[in-house]
C-alpha cells in the first residue's frame, strides 16, 4: 500500500467513507481478565479475521474489508458482560479465546452505522491490570511492543496492539503468513523499555503511529511490530 493507514496528515484516505473494526471484550464483574491477557488476545482476533476466508477474496465480509481499509483502519474495543455478551455474540464474527480473556471480532461497519446491540455497548472503563508481571518475551517468537512513553486505557491498547498486529500481518511474505497464521498466530505483548524503545522504533520494523482520534496526540508512536521474519528483513 503507498499510503500508510496510520498516518496523521490529510489524504485520500480522509475522502472516502470511514469505517471500523469493531473488537468487544468480554469483562465479567468479578472476573475480568489480566490486561496483557486481553491485549494479546485482540490482537490475535484481528489476525484471526484478516486470515478467515469470508474476510477474502469473494467471501462474505471481504466487500466490508476492502471498505475498511480503502479508508482510515480504525478499531475500536467495547466491552460487554452478560446479556450484552450473548447479544454481541449472536451477531456474525468471531470469537477468539485467551488464557482467561475472550475477545470478539466483527466485520467492519460504517463509523455511523453500528449494529444496535453494539453501539450501546461502553467504551470507556476497560480498565484491566496485570495481577503479576507478565514473563519476559522470548524474543525468536512475534512481540508487540508498547511505548513505555504513552499512557493508554485497557481498552486503547488493545486497539493499538490490534494496528500493530496488521501491520506485521501486511508486511510478512505469504509463506511467513501461512506459517503464522498455521502455528495459532502466537505472539506477546509487551512494554518497551524506555532505552530499548528508541532502538525499536528506528529499526525498519512496522511502527504505529496513531491518528489521534482518542486519548492520545496525532503522530505518537505506539507499537513496534516484532517478528522474527521482519528483524531478519531489516537487519535486526
Amino acid at each position: 500500500m503507498s499510503e500508510s493507514p496510520f498516518r496523521t496528515e490529510p489524504g485520500d484516505r480522509d475522502t472516502a467513507r470511514q469505517f471500523v473494526l469493531p473488537l468487544v471484550v468480554r469483562i465479567e464483574r468479578g472476573a475480568p481478565p489480566s490486561r496483557t491477557d486481553a491485549l494479546e488476545t485482540a490482537a490475535r482476533a484481528v489476525l484471526v479475521m484478516l486470515a478467515d476466508p469470508r474476510a477474502l477474496d469473494d467471501g462474505e465480509w471481504a466487500g466490508a474489508m476492502r471498505d475498511w481499509q480503502d479508508a482510515r483502519i480504525r478499531k475500536v474495543v467495547r466491552r460487554a458482560r452478560g446479556a450484552e455478551w450473548r447479544r454481541a455474540e449472536a451477531l456474525p464474527g468471531i470469537t477468539v479465546p485467551g488464557k482467561a480473556a475472550e475477545v470478539r471480532v466483527f466485520p467492519p461497519v460504517p463509523l455511523d452505522g453500528w449494529p444496535k446491540d453494539l453501539a450501546r455497548l461502553q467504551v470507556s472503563g476497560t480498565d484491566l491490570d496485570d495481577p503479576e508481571p507478565p514473563p519476559v518475551a522470548d524474543r525468536g517468537a512475534p512481540v508487540l511492543w508498547l511505548s513505555p512513553e504513552v499512557e493508554m486505557s485497557a481498552g486503547k491498547a488493545m486497539a493499538q496492539a490490534g494496528h500493530g498486529a496488521q501491520l506485521a500481518w501486511w508486511d510478512l511474505p505469504d509463506a511467513e503468513r501461512a506459517a503464522w497464521r498455521d502455528a495459532g498466530f502466537p505472539l506477546a505483548v509487551r512494554t518497551a523499555e524506555a532505552a530499548e524503545w528508541r532502538t525499536l522504533t528506528s529499526s525498519g520494523l512496522p511502527v504505529v503511529r496513531d491518528a489521534g482520534f482518542t486519548e492520545i496526540a496525532p503522530g505518537s508512536c505506539t507499537v513496534v511490530a516484532d517478528h522474527p521474519a521482519l528483524r531478519r528483513a531489516s537487519g535486526g
